[in-house]
Formats: C-alpha cells, sequence, structure tokens
C-alpha cells in the first residue's frame, strides 16, 4: 500500500522537539510541505517561513500563523495539535494557576488552533485533523488530574469536531500514545528497578518512539484513511491487552530455556 502525501500541506503544533519533531519531520520525507510551530524553540533555530514562533494559549498568534501558512501554500490539509505540557502534581497540591494553564495548552490550544482552520479546510472541501490525547486519556496517572482530564477533553473534542465536520470531508481523529521517553518525563534516565516495572505493564516490551507515533499520523492524514473519523487510535505498546503483560515474557523465557 502506497501512502502519498506529496505535496500536502500540514501545520504541526509544538514541533521544536518529542513527538512534535518526530512527526514534522517525517511528514517532511513524505514530500509533506509541514509549518512547523511552537512557542518556545531551541537555540539556534532559524525562524523562518516554515518555522514560525505561534502560542496556541493566543488566538490572535494562532491566526497570524493560519494567515502565514495560507500565504505561503494556499491552502491547509492536515493539521497535527501537538502542543501539550504535563504536570505530576496530586489535586490537592497542584496550585489553580497549574490546573488552569495545563488545560489552556492541552485542551484549549486544540480547540484554538482546530477552529481557526475550519473555515480553511471547509473552503477545500477537505481536510484531516489530529489530535495528540495520551494513554492518560484512557487510564490516568497518580498526579494527573489536570493532564488526564485535558486530554479525555481532546478525546470528546474530536469526536464532536469530526461530526461536525464530515458533510465537508473533514475528518478529525485523536491517538494516544503511551511510554514516549522525552525530556519531560525522563523515562530512559530513571533507575533500572523502575524501568522495568514501567514496561512490564506493555504488551510490547520496548519504550514506545516518537517514530512509532509519527508513522501511525502519516496514515491516519494519508487518503487511505478517509474513512476513518472520530476515533481514539491506542498507540500505547498494548498497556490494555492483558492484565499482566510481564507474565507472557516469563511464560515465554521458561519456554526457551
Amino acid at each position: 500500500m502506497l501512502i502519498d502525501l506529496t505535496d500536502k500541506v500540514a501545520i504541526v503544533t509544538g514541533a521544536a522537539r518529542g513527538i512534535g519533531l518526530a512527526i514534522a519531520d517525517r511528514l517532511a520525507q513524505e514530500g509533506v510541505r509541514v509549518s512547523r510551530w511552537d512557542h518556545n524553540w531551541p537555540d539556534g533555530t532559524e525562524i523562518g517561513p516554515d518555522v514560525l514562533t505561534v502560542d496556541v494559549t493566543s488566538s490572535a498568534s494562532i491566526q497570524a500563523g493560519m494567515d502565514a501558512v495560507v500565504a505561503r501554500h494556499g491552502r491547509i490539509d492536515i493539521l497535527i495539535n501537538n502542543a501539550g505540557i504535563t504536570t505530576d502534581k496530586p489535586a490537592d497540591v497542584l496550585t489553580e494557576d497549574e490546573w488552569l494553564r495545563i488545560i489552556d495548552v492541552n485542551l484549549n490550544g486544540v480547540y484554538r488552533v482546530a477552529r481557526a482552520v475550519i473555515p480553511v479546510m471547509k473552503a477545500q472541501r477537505y481536510g484531516r485533523i489530529l489530535n495528540t490525547a495520551s494513554f492518560a486519556a484512557i487510564v490516568p496517572a497518580f498526579g494527573g488530574a489536570a493532564y488526564g482530564s485535558s486530554k479525555a477533553g481532546v478525546h470528546w473534542l474530536t469526536r464532536v469536531l469530526a461530526g461536525e465536520l464530515g458533510p465537508w470531508n473533514i475528518t478529525v481523529n485523536a491517538f494516544a500514545p503511551g511510554m514516549v521517553p522525552t525530556d519531560i518525563n525522563h523515562y530512559t534516565e530513571r533507575p533500572q528497578a523502575e524501568q522495568d516495572a514501567l514496561l512490564n505493564t506493555l504488551t510490547l516490551h520496548r519504550w514506545e518512539k516518537a517514530e512509532d507515533v509519527a508513522d501511525l499520523v502519516c496514515f491516519l492524514a494519508s487518503d487511505k484513511a478517509g474513512y476513518i473519523t472520530g476515533t481514539l487510535v491506542d498507540i500505547s505498546g498494548g498497556k490494555l491487552a492483558i492484565q499482566q503483560p510481564r507474565q507472557a515474557y516469563e511464560w515465554a523465557a521458561r519456554q526457551e530455556a
């Protein structure tokens, strides 16, 4: 099956690092004209026509970014709503300002950017909107009141947008990564025993790569996924496949001994 994204125009928010960077790079490798958005670029990044400083908490900033993309490329085919932040504070320790900030970036930001791109996609009668949710939208973690709530909200917003935009041939889907080591979670820097405990929750006993997510995004952004909309795709390595995935590895080790 050939996935052809050549000359499609995409916006990727939160593109400076991590999953967003991997998605932007993969789309570019597939021939997509990618506009990379972030509000905090690493030192030395050259800001230019396809590398924009955009704050997803500001409607004015988002609209300026949209206008720049349309002026440069004439259309917007794909939107990847990926910008997000997190915390791991229990609810009674989390401050109200911290709660509001996470909701504003992770959920309100998705709404703002989608709202800005919808008129462009409606005029084209075509579009792919893909929203980064999280496994925390399915099963939240300790300390994840704000983050889990924001990502669950992304899931439901995705479903509503899909229902509203179907008449214009615009599909809207979300995807739920699991444990991708990043500068935020530092999974691979933790003590080995802690790493093993986390990996034992996975059916596929390895850390997820940002490139795994990028592969899924390429498919969902393509015409091969044109009849998929309103979904949350779990790409967590099988965290919900069975109750204790490690038992399969213990069994396999005994069989091979």
